[in-house]
């Protein structure tokens, strides 16, 4: 079936063409374009990022020097710099961005029905910072001597696809990037002790949803009866209570629940609030634990995809590129679901990135048993 196509033409073939058209019709993205389409532009941005170039000029040396087959990848004609550059500049970001959660929703979708403790659709929330120069991206004001943006980032846990992503300056607040959320009832939602904001926490329980986040060490909160526990879990402690704070229990008027728990591994302990009056206390904890997968993403993409150096300065560019990469990210991540490849996506990625212009069926390249696959020594153990 796929017997004289390019590895990456056959990547390009999950991709929903009708989809991204309609956003293109929808934002004018081809007015005045002759050659150079808004496809082209993307398909080279997202072959920039499988191929980890390091700039523009890089990218454009690699797709010339390979120009007689940019017709069969989908590249169109003229693909230079500077083409590059206007595009990246000119072009509307919002194409990508929403082209970026349909294929978002696809991956999660066909990943669905991966099992998981806890029944039910679990979040971690959380933002990284990436630093840029000020006198270059002036546009991302930080700090009197640097300049920055945030990626607030909704990280679906069991399908481990990063369901919403929201871009600000690096000066915004954390806490202010909760008020973006597309909650959904039901759900449970991870946060670290940054987002400690009560007015908003109980917003998420009058939605309705969970919550489960770390307290501050500053808590003001009063016990109105304990629940029963087995100490050999580590939970010390299983109370329901309220806030005792002059602003705080005006804030968050409801009952609340503070699990104090004991995590012999780190020798640590932690103590957590949620909202959620049924769960164990252990589940409690071990949802907590799963924030730090955020923390991986974060991680697996600023050492794997281009999302720390950009190809263009302006805020467009910028957003663009990043958008560029959550294609990339899902539709690696598509593949390797459609082909059962039983691969992290860390090693799919590394094999296809040095494969993109052989003519091979994808699935022959992972036709090998898994303890001779490369293992990913950067994996981070999922911690608290």
């Amino acid at each position: 079936m796929n017997i004289g196509k390019y590895i990456f033409s056959q990547l390009v073939d999950v991709l929903p063409r009708r989809t991204f058209d309609r956003l293109v019709a929808k934002y004018d993205g081809n007015k005045y374009v002759k050659h150079f389409t808004c496809w082209n532009h993307m398909l080279c941005m997202v072959f920039g990022q499988l191929t980890n170039r390091d700039s523009l000029r890089d990218l454009s040396v690699v797709i010339g020097a390979h120009s007689k087959k940019s017709y069969h990848l989908g590249f169109g004609k003229k693909v230079t710099r500077s083409n590059l550059a206007k595009a990246n500049k000119n072009r509307d970001y919002r194409i990508y961005e929403e082209y970026a959660y349909s294929l978002i929703d696809i991956a999660r979708k066909k990943r669905s029905s991966r099992d998981f403790e806890i029944g039910g659709k679990i979040y971690a929330f959380d933002s990284t910072t990436i630093d840029l120069c000020l006198s270059i991206f002036w546009w991302a004001n930080f700090k009197k001597t640097k300049a920055g943006i945030k990626l607030h980032t909704l990280y679906d846990v069991v399908t481990q696809i990063p369901s919403y992503i929201h871009i600000t300056g690096a000066a915004v607040n954390d806490m202010n990037a909760m008020d973006y959320i597309p909650y959904e009832r039901g759900a449970y939602y991870i946060f670290d002790r940054g987002y400690v904001d009560y007015k908003r926490l109980y917003f998420i329980t009058k939605y309705p949803a969970y919550f489960v986040i770390r307290a501050k060490k500053n808590l003001k909160f009063r016990r109105m009866y304990s629940n029963k526990i087995d100490p050999s879990t580590g939970v010390r402690c299983d109370q329901i209570g309220k806030l005792t704070g002059k602003q705080t229990s005006l804030t968050y008027p409801d009952k609340l629940r503070r699990v104090k728990y004991y995590d012999q591994e780190t020798n640590r302990t932690f103590v957590f609030l949620t909202n959620n009056m049924e769960l164990d206390p252990v589940e409690i904890a071990m949802l907590y634990k799963q924030r730090w997968m955020v923390e991986l993403f974060f991680k697996w993409i600023k050492q794997h995809l281009k999302v720390k150096s950009f190809w263009g300065t302006s805020e467009n560019a910028v957003r663009i590129q990043i958008y560029c990469a959550i294609i990339a990210y899902c539709m690696v991540a598509i593949v390797e679901e459609n082909l059962k490849l039983n691969r992290s996506t860390y090693e799919v990625l590394q094999v296809l990135g040095i494969s993109l212009l052989d003519k091979t069926p994808i699935y022959e390249l992972f036709a090998i048993p898994k303890k001779e696959a490369p293992s990913d020594d950067n994996q981070l153990r999922i911690r608290f």
